[in-house]
């Protein structure tokens, strides 16, 4: 049987792996996977600014570059990311702001067209995915959405269920899967436990 092309799909599933708390964890970050549970990718944590998206096989994908302007007080500044393909060429970005980062994320495909993935509210578990209007907010059309919840309470683990219309390419599919991730790890970052914003 096959594998599913990863952005072919308008719906995947991105999630911590489950793993034991009595054991030292080392596997990929977060795994992505079908609706249904077939597994397709995986995101392995090289030196927590560089983030290797992977098919199941091992195949190589896409790296996420993190860069932030001062690295022991990132928090407070604007963080940014890149994802370059298996020629290093970049084929897009994400962009977060503020004190609270997951608000919104600011992403720039390989085309070039904008996209803004922003959060309901607050406290919302969900972000919509717009392309932003000439006044500088989302436009009202819903390009996609992200649902995130937690698979395991006692860990804290984390899943985000991605919906994508039929407007949206391949190559906008791939950025957005890497937005996701980055969002993850606005969310989650390496090293700071069970910290969520």
């Amino acid at each position: 049987m096959t594998e599913p092309d990863l952005f072919a799909l308008e719906a995947v599933v991105v999630g911590q792996p489950k793993r034991s708390m009595w054991r030292r964890y080392t596997g990929p970050l977060l795994a992505v996977s079908t609706v249904e549970g077939t597994p397709l990718a995986q995101v392995k944590d090289i030196n927590h600014q560089h983030f290797f998206l992977t098919r199941t096989s091992g195949e190589f994908i896409l790296r996420i570059e993190k860069r932030s302007w001062y690295e022991p007080l990132q928090q407070f500044g604007p963080v940014r990311f890149h994802f370059a393909d298996r020629a290093d060429r970049e084929v897009g970005t994400a962009a977060a702001r503020g004190l609270v980062k997951s608000r919104q994320l600011t992403l720039r495909t390989e085309g070039g067209r904008r996209l803004l993935l922003t959060r309901r509210g607050q406290l919302s578990a969900e972000w919509h995915l717009t392309e932003p209007d000439p006044a500088g907010g989302p436009a009202p059309e819903i390009l996609g959405r992200v649902t995130v919840s937690s698979i395991d309470s006692w860990t804290g683990l984390q899943q985000y269920d991605v919906e994508m219309t039929h407007h949206l390419d391949a190559s906008e599919r791939q950025t957005v899967i890497a937005s996701v991730v980055c969002l993850h790890l606005v969310r989650r970052p390496p090293g700071e436990g069970s910290t969520v914003v």
